[in-house]
């Protein structure tokens, strides 16, 4: 696969661990790619739902993802600050269609005031039994909520000072904007 350049739109699919689509996004535009990981922007972008209902996301959003991490992280620009959306996932991979990941529910939410919630505990438990979530993801996801949780609180990675600037102003300059 040929790994796509700065400025170039790529889809992202999200899966179900059942192996049914879960969620588009139609173009997201890569600002930096490196052997572990892809760093994009969706701005106004469109989604699809796996049951067809579409809708455009209100805002610009950086996007990370990482080969050895099970989690990728979603910083929201928004009038009252930055809100990351975190999805407990599998690592991606990126084919000649779609970056592609598996999501598994989880999700830590970070409002701009730094309040982190962990979400859907509820569908993450009947998700695990129906589609019967192996105890090592099991494990591996759990690991990972730590990592993430420690990379929020220490201003890691896409949390880090200046991180989502940094990416938006490159965005603006690549798209002229």
């Amino acid at each position: 696969m040929r790994v796509p350049k700065e400025g170039e739109f790529v889809s992202i699919q999200s899966y179900k661990h059942d192996g049914n689509l879960h969620r588009t996004w139609r173009d997201t535009m890569v600002l930096k790619t490196s052997e572990f990981s892809v760093i994009g922007v969706n701005d106004h972008t469109l989604v699809t739902e796996s049951d067809g209902r579409r809708w455009v996301t209100r805002e610009p959003a950086i996007v990370y993802f990482h080969k050895k991490y099970w989690f990728n992280v979603i910083a929201m620009i928004r009038e009252k600050g930055v809100s990351y959306y975190c999805n407990l996932a599998s690592p991606y991979l990126l084919d000649e269609e779609a970056l592609k990941y598996i999501d598994y529910d989880l999700d830590i939410k970070v409002f701009p005031d730094g309040e982190k919630r962990l979400l859907d505990v509820d569908e993450y438990e009947l998700h695990s039994k129906i589609m019967h979530y192996p105890q090592d993801t099991d494990f591996i996801l759990k690991e990972n909520v730590k990592i993430l949780v420690d990379w929020i609180n220490n201003g890691k990675g896409p949390f880090s000072p200046g991180y989502v600037d940094i990416w938006y102003d490159r965005y603006k300059q690549l798209s002229q904007k």
